[in-house]
This record gives structure tokens, C-alpha cells and sequence, in this order.
């Protein structure tokens, strides 16, 4: 298994997917809905070469609105394997749609990325990095942000107090589920607590339309905000485009995230939609895919930030080395493990003064996930 997935004429591979259930501690409120649990599977693939086996480690977490539902990703993983879990000569990615099914060929092709960072004896940040022929060394620790759901104003102070006691210089709250003069009260409260020193972000997960965002966007402006991430539709590129140019030099610079997945990172640039590219490797169908995009969005001036979909662990390791792959990446909303009451494994990837380490590996994390292979 040399390559990062098998091909015609090479050793055939084996593909299991099991699945799970975590619940998170208390729901994320977001203009989406609540979050309450994070359903998926754990993916290995197995093969061997000169004898001896390699298990790559995947995960597919759906989260409709963002991806597939959990019943077509389970569908789409039930397809990859022969009669009675036989090894198949195939390449199993062939028969993953990237747009249709995103977390199906995000866990796939992660499973063996590991497992050819493992066979290779290094770290999957840098295989990523050199198969994108990124030419500085990954980063051995990613800069994050702290997620604020919905609440009121003295609750949402309160944890952006906890969050900035904890280390984190950037924090992202959610908005758009209460109205504009109830979230601008949140980011005032929020903005006094913490004070200058921390960078605020907000993410209305395309609550708005155009006339209430530029209102928000007027009044939100006094909080010398980071970035707005999806103040519109996903589709509404257009208003996109409109909405950052009739801010830019005063306003508040535009990030987006469910436009990538739905239109792609190509549309967003050509439409000159955003500042800023929140990327989520769940969402866009892989690790490869994910750097492959915020190295694009790069060269066109747009800063990549890498966010999880609230994944368990093993995704949220493997975001890890996306993001250090990304040279000089700004902090990115991988912190999302203490949203889960409990996980797979213990996660490799600790925050620490709003950092995560990168696991030195090799492959996603050494031997971290050892007893997720072989179940």
C-alpha cells in the first residue's frame, strides 16, 4: 500500500466500517438548529505488502446541511466492500461521489492516507504537505480557536471568559439564531468581557438575508470583529460578493463556509465572494481535498481556516495535520473535542494556551488509535 489508496493491478484491500453514537455535553445552538449528538463510523482499510499487513484509520461523521445524511453515507460505505467483507481488487474511491457523499469519501480516503503515512514512517501533515508539494515543514502545533454557542448575554460573556482563562486568544460565536439587536448585545457582552486582546469571530451559518446582514454587519463593525463567517445563503454568492465590497476598509471582512461545499472553492473565488475560506475536511470529502482547496484560496489572497463538523477524534487529528500543512495557517476551529461528553479514544491532540499539538506520528497519531485498528 504505497500509494494513499489502492489502484488497478495493485494489492487488493479490505474495507470495515463500524458505527458510533456520542452525545455532546450540552447543545450547540446554531442558526442551523441544535447539535445534540455526532452519529459515524470508524473506517479502517487493511492491506499488505511484502507480507506484512498496514491498517489505515478513517472516520465519517455526516452532519446534514454540510454533508450527506448518516443512511446515504451508510449506504455508500456498505457498497466498498466484497461478499462477506472480502478484499476487493478495486480502488474503493472510485465508487465515493466527493459532492453526494463527502463524509463516505472523507473517511475512506483518510484510512489510507494513515495508512501510507504509516508505511512511509512519517507524520500525515508532512505526507499531505509533500504530496501537495507544499515546500515549508508542517507546523508541530496549529493555532485555535474557542466555539461559543447560543445563549444569552450574561451566559455567553461568561464562557468566552472561561474560554479566554483557558489560553485562547480567538474566539467564534455563533449568531443568527436569536435577532440583530439581541446578537449585537451578545458580542458587546462578550467583547467587554474579554476585552481587546482576544480576536472575535462570528458565524451566522447563513442566517441572514442581504438587507439584515448589512444591518448586522453596520452594527457589529464597533466590535472590531475578525471576520463574519456565512452572513448569507450558501448559494447567494452574488450577495456575497456585494455585501464584502460595500464593507470593505470599514466593514467587517467576509468568511465562508457551507458555500465551499455547496458551490466549491473554485465559485467562491471566481465570485470574489469572501475574504476568508472556512474549510472542513468532513464536508469537502477529504484531507486531500481540504489542502488541495486552502492552497488555492491562498494563492488567490483568501486565508484558509480548517473547522471540524464536531467530529470525535479521529477526524479531528487528521484536521490537525491539515491545518499544519498550511503554511502560516491562522487559528482554526479544531477545539471542538470538550463538546463531546465522551470519544473514541483519548485524543492525541490536547489544547494547551489555544494551540494543538500535531501528533509526531507516523500517520495520523503513532500508535494513539492502536485499539480503534483492531476492532
Amino acid at each position: 500500500m504505497t500509494d494513499d489508496r489502492s489502484s488497478d493491478g495493485g494489492p487488493p484491500v479490505a474495507v470495515r466500517h463500524h458505527p458510533f453514537a456520542l452525545d455532546l455535553t450540552r447543545p450547540l445552538g446554531t442558526a442551523n438548529g441544535e447539535i445534540r449528538s455526532r452519529d459515524g463510523f470508524v473506517i479502517a482499510v487493511e492491506g499488505e505488502r511484502d507480507g506484512t499487513t498496514v491498517v489505515g484509520l478513517g472516520e465519517a461523521t455526516p452532519l446534514p446541511g454540510w454533508t450527506e445524511s448518516r443512511e446515504a453515507c451508510s449506504a455508500a460505505l456498505d457498497g466498498l466492500s466484497g461478499p462477506d467483507g472480502d478484499r476487493v481488487e478495486s480502488d474503493p474511491l472510485d465508487g465515493l461521489n466527493a459532492e453526494a457523499t463527502p463524509a463516505a469519501r472523507h473517511g475512506v480516503s483518510l484510512a489510507f492516507a494513515d495508512a501510507a503515512a504509516r508505511e512511509s514512517g512519517a507524520r500525515l501533515a508532512d505526507r499531505l504537505a509533500d504530496g501537495a508539494d507544499v515546500d515549508p515543514t508542517p507546523a508541530d502545533a496549529v493555532p485555535v480557536n474557542a466555539t461559543v454557542g447560543d445563549a444569552d448575554p450574561a451566559e455567553t460573556a461568561a464562557e468566552a471568559e472561561r474560554a479566554a482563562a483557558e489560553g485562547f486568544d480567538c474566539l467564534k460565536l455563533k449568531v443568527g439564531v436569536r435577532g440583530v439587536d439581541a446578537d449585537v448585545e451578545r458580542v458587546r457582552a462578550v467583547r467587554e468581557a474579554v476585552g481587546d486582546g482576544v480576536a472575535l469571530r462570528v458565524d451566522a451559518n447563513g442566517a441572514w438575508d442581504r438587507e439584515t446582514a448589512r444591518r448586522a454587519l453596520d452594527a457589529l463593525a464597533a466590535f472590531d470583529l475578525a471576520y463574519a463567517e456565512q452572513p448569507l445563503p450558501a448559494d447567494d454568492l452574488e450577495g456575497l460578493a456585494s455585501l464584502r465590497e460595500t464593507g470593505r476598509g470599514s466593514g467587517v471582512p467576509i468568511a465562508v463556509d457551507e458555500s465551499v461545499g455547496v458551490r466549491g472553492i473554485d465559485a467562491v473565488l471566481d465570485a470574489d465572494a469572501a475574504d476568508v475560506a472556512v474549510l472542513k475536511p468532513m464536508a469537502l470529502g477529504g484531507p486531500d481535498r481540504t489542502l488541495a482547496a486552502a492552497l488555492r484560496a491562498r494563492a488567490a489572497g483568501i486565508d484558509p481556516v480548517v473547522t471540524t463538523t464536531i467530529d470525535a477524534v479521529v477526524a479531528r487529528t487528521a484536521a490537525v495535520h491539515v491545518a499544519a500543512a498550511i503554511p502560516d495557517v491562522s487559528p482554526c476551529g479544531l477545539a471542538t473535542g470538550p463538546l463531546l461528553d465522551e470519544d473514541l479514544s483519548p485524543d492525541p491532540c490536547p489544547v494547551a494556551d489555544g494551540r494543538m499539538p500535531v501528533p509526531p506520528g507516523p500517520g495520523l497519531a503513532g500508535g494513539a488509535f492502536d485499539e480503534l485498528r483492531r476492532s
